[in-house]
């Protein structure tokens, strides 16, 4: 049998160390107690992944990204959460009598043997990143911990929901809650969805704009989980056939987390969908929200007009409430009455006269619109056009005086236009008082720790050229532990601004198609969202395929 070689001669062997350092830093490595391989890694002598690629590509040791991988809690439970967090190590899956190991060292000869005569299965070693690691191990052995003490109550009792304590702090139900809001809050997920399958409960989350499913429980935790959720936003637990809407806050990690609450009644039960707010970010400067030097300017003007309408525009998740937050942070002065009425109001701004909608008190959009008009108001927000009766009173507001911003869910700018119409809000109307129209979508953006300059292809090269984009300096992400191996780490918007002239008035009166509306706004320099996407790929800031998700190709 092959003697077997130590990872330190393996990395001389690759070119990546020399004798010298290798032999500096196990005297030093000695003092830490501190495996070779971290050791190296944490003082900069290489990377996690030329290691990586050092065991893979030397002794044919596979790779595994854990994110990608559906695991069993069965295979969880064959290896226990003390020995997992003492090696490294997460079981993955069985093949034949054979155990799949991720492990941060594959090189841990004793760990290996201690695990083979643990579980009585053959080890086979998966190298995975070690930070990558740490989050899969604490995220399925913490839940799984809870997940079999609920299953084991479930199992010595019959009724579920009446002997299961779902609203005691230490409960397993609280604690099982409390660790997947935990968990997507640490992510940055915006939306956690609870999906009862006929099988199984999925959770999943929306992270950058994109769902995943985290974990998979048992069918019978369901009614359980959702008993909990209910109790923390003081919903009627007992009621199963209606849809219900609530909210709670949470302290995570010395942060207020605003949580909205919706259930929905499927034929498998209610899917619950949490949408996460940080109440402690801080709002982005408008400099900052990835308007590009053409429509900035554009955009600035159109709010600092003393009256008239600007209206955000695009699908639900695209950002647009965030940029209204940031124009109104820009107009709040101590001589400007600013007023908003919202649903709900997301983020609390100091100086600012916030009114949240409360349908259950007759507290509309249209009512309340028409008592801010009373209270002297500069500006006036609006969390979101819905009807005739609110965007008629918004542009009636912005033909007496008032600036009025507000958002509309539209594909495009210039079907901002007749949507309105659509409505029934008169042309003459729409006409005398829209001054600016913003279309927003979000991309995400290329990861900062793992970016990667990237040859565009010979396509890509063609359409940029056709933009008047050359010589793009493209990236794109490797992926990495702060990605979650995406290559993507948050998100920038691209827009398309229709400034409103007196041409483009007049087709409004004229109840034009919106293929004219846009070809006059383009003659007027108006740049697409997908040009604008075009110049942040060509910039870097993250890749083709994203502008592509979002935008289409027109």
């Amino acid at each position: 049998m092959a003697p077997r070689k130590k990872i330190g001669d393996l990395l001389v062997d690759a070119g990546l160390l020399t004798q010298e350092q290798l032999a500096t830093a196990l005297q030093e490595q000695r003092e830490t107690k501190m495996r070779l391989g971290e050791f190296l890694i944490k003082r900069n002598y290489l990377t996690e992944q030329q290691l990586i690629e050092v065991l893979e590509f030397q002794l044919g040791i596979p790779h595994i990204q854990l994110y990608r991988q559906k695991i069993d809690p069965k295979v969880i439970n064959m290896i226990s959460q003390r020995l997992a967090l003492q090696h490294q190590v997460l079981p993955v899956r069985l093949e034949n009598n054979k155990l799949i190991l991720a492990m941060a060292d594959p090189l841990d000869y004793f760990a290996i043997d201690e695990l083979r005569m643990s579980t009585g299965l053959r080890i086979e070693p998966y190298i995975a990143a070690r930070d990558e690691l740490q989050r899969a191990i604490k995220r399925y052995y913490g839940l799984q911990e809870s997940v079999d003490q609920i299953s084991q109550i479930l199992q010595n009792r019959e009724q579920e929901e009446a002997k299961l304590p779902a609203g005691e702090e230490d409960s397993p139900v609280v604690k099982t809650v409390n660790q997947i809001i935990i968990q997507a809050v640490q992510i940055g997920a915006s939306d956690i969805h609870i999906d009862p399958q006929e099988d199984s409960l999925r959770i999943r989350y929306r992270v950058d704009g994109l769902m995943r499913t985290e974990r998979t429980l048992p069918a019978h935790m369901q009614s359980v989980i959702v008993a909990r959720i209910k109790i923390m936003a003081n919903l009627n637990v007992a009621e199963r056939r209606q849809p219900q809407d609530g909210r709670v806050e949470m302290e995570i990690d010395f942060r207020k987390v605003d949580i909205r609450i919706s259930t929905l009644p499927t034929i498998h039960g209610e899917k619950i969908v949490m949408r996460v707010l940080d109440l402690d970010s801080t709002l982005e400067e408008l400099e900052k929200l990835g308007l590009s030097d053409h429509n900035l300017p554009l955009f600035l003007k159109g709010i600092q007009n003393p009256h008239g309408v600007v209206l955000i525009t695009g699908p639900t998740g695209s950002g647009k409430t965030t940029t209204l937050y940031s124009a109104l942070s820009r107009l709040n002065q101590e001589n400007v009455n600013i007023v908003t009425v919202e649903d709900p109001v997301e983020y609390k701004l100091q100086g600012i006269n916030q009114v949240q909608v409360n349908l259950t008190t007759g507290l509309t959009f249209a009512r309340g619109l028409r008592a801010i008009l009373r209270q002297d108001p500069n500006v006036v927000m609006v969390g979101e056009i819905r009807d005739l009766e609110t965007a008629e009173i918004a542009v009636r507001a912005a033909m007496t005086g008032h600036l009025v911003l507000s958002t509309l869910h539209t594909n495009s700018a210039v079907n901002a236009i007749t949507r309105l119409i659509d409505m029934g809000v008169e042309p003459f109307l729409v006409s005398s008082s829209i001054s600016c129209i913003v279309a927003q979508r979000l991309v995400r953006r290329v990861c900062p720790y793992c970016m990667t300059d990237h040859q565009p292809t010979e396509a890509e090269r063609k359409l940029l050229d056709e933009y008047g984009f050359r010589n793009p300096a493209m990236k794109k992400g490797s992926g990495c532990g702060e990605c979650g191996r995406t290559g993507f780490k948050g998100r920038l918007a691209i827009h398309e601004i229709v400034y409103v002239d007196n041409t483009l008035r007049s087709m409004i009166l004229q109840k034009r198609s919106d293929s004219d509306y846009r070809s006059h706004a383009i003659k007027q320099g108006l740049v697409p969202l997908i040009v604008d996407g075009l110049g942040k790929v060509a910039a870097g800031q993250t890749t083709m395929s994203e502008i592509f998700r979002v935008s289409g190709f027109e």
